[in-house]
């Protein structure tokens, strides 16, 4: 009879001290240790050449981000849960240096290689500088020419939707910027029913990002044509909002973002301005109108100052301008008057500073957030359920369709 050997015990091994690099992005990634995902704040700041994370939940990017949040979410909490069995520890110790924190390196790569998307929508009644103001925002000429008719020119009897597209480049990142322009709207003696147009506009996006969700065969990428941003341009007569405004950020409000601004605010002074702001900010209040960022799509606390900030300075009361002019040496954007020159990104003089970095380098990931999955949703689950469900379309035989 052999002896029963007993099985080795081996000693624990020692936890290696943590890598200084762990849980924090490499010096050359600018983009925060805060995690994969974007709250309601969206992505601090980056400065003009960073790169933005990927953009949109669908496509490549929603493949990417999902099957990541899915697999590494998964994984690891598995991991958890089959230790936890063995041991009373409440969680995982890593043993060393994994690498999960490149997912972000990953993502920025794909991002760079296949671009994205934005469209921003403009609404307000002609000649209160919307092409102009948009032009400004994105510092080219992505806006059609200016508004306004000539003398051979009939104002439409409708409202029109007329869009343009551009492809803009910025530190190697490619953005699809499509202007959204209203041209008619508020410009008639009866303006009854005018944001009608507007609205099937904003659902008609919604429905073709749904038809192609539903096809057997989708596309690798779906064109997102879904209007991520309104401006709706409130003309600066410092006593309070028309009927017309109320009525048309109350019935979008709930389909699309809105981000209401006074336009031409140079033509007010500084009371009055302040003045106005806080007349409109009850005005909205009263009516029920809640306007991006909306309170109860804060994630956290954090989410909740930044955008409680926002909120406060909202509408941004901005001024326009894509002429240059020569201020104490140097070249400035800016509107002149008899008195001076009223420089556009001058804090001291209009919001419009505050207007690009809260629309474009803090809170553009969360307007494509909140359009996809709030808007869109929304929408979605609402023509689901009146029609029973959207059959799928596809160009193979009935059989296969109905697999």
């Amino acid at each position: 009879m052999s002896d029963v050997v007993p099985p080795e015990v081996r000693p624990k091994p020692a936890v290696p001290a943590k890598p200084p690099n762990v849980g924090a992005p490499s010096p050359s990634s600018p983009f925060p240790p805060q995690g994969l995902g974007v709250g309601g704040g969206g992505i601090s700041a980056p400065p003009p050449s960073a790169i933005p994370v990927p953009i949109g939940s669908h496509g490549p990017s929603h493949g990417g981000s999902h099957g990541m949040g899915h697999g590494v979410g998964h994984g690891v909490s598995h991991a958890g849960s089959h230790s936890g069995s063995h041991s009373s520890s409440a969680g995982s110790t890593l043993l060393g240096y994994i690498g999960i924190d490149t997912i972000i390196e990953q993502m920025r790569k794909k991002t760079m290689k296949t671009g994205f998307d934005f469209n921003i929508m403009v609404v307000g009644h002609s000649g209160l500088g919307k092409s102009t103001l948009v032009n400004t925002l994105f510092k080219s000429q992505v806006s059609r020419r200016s508004a306004g008719w000539a003398r051979d020119e009939k104002i439409p009897k409708t409202v029109e939707i007329k869009s343009v597209s551009h492809v803009i480049e910025e530190g190697g990142v490619k953005m699809k910027l499509t202007v959204v322009d209203t041209p008619g709207f508020g410009d008639q003696i009866n303006n009854d029913n005018c944001w009608e147009p507007i609205s099937k506009y904003i659902n008609e996006q919604y429905e073709k990002f749904l038809k192609e969700e539903v096809n057997i065969t989708r596309k690798k990428r779906i064109p997102d044509t879904r209007v991520h941003c309104c401006l709706y341009f409130i003309s600066p007569t410092g006593h309070s909002l028309r009927q017309l405004d109320i009525e048309f950020m109350k019935r979008l409000s709930h389909s699309v973002n809105i981000i209401p601004i006074i336009a031409k605010s140079d033509t007010l002074t500084t009371e009055e301005r302040q003045e106005f702001k806080q007349r409109v900010r009850k005005e909205l209040e009263m009516s029920g109108i809640e306007f991006y960022p909306q309170k109860e799509f804060d994630e956290d606390m954090e989410d909740k100052s930044d955008n409680d900030k926002i909120r406060e300075a909202m509408p941004f009361a901005v001024v326009g301008s894509d002429k240059e002019y020569q201020v104490n040496g140097k070249r400035v954007l800016g509107r002149k008057t008899a008195w001076g020159i009223v420089e556009v990104e001058n804090p001291n003089h209009c919001e419009f500073a505050q207007l690009r970095d809260f629309l474009i380098r803090s809170h553009l990931q969360d307007l494509k957030e909140v359009t996809h999955n709030i808007h869109y949703e929304t929408y979605r689950a609402k023509r689901l359920n009146e029609n029973g469900g959207l059959h799928p379309i596809s160009s193979t035989d009935t059989q296969e369709s109905n697999l």
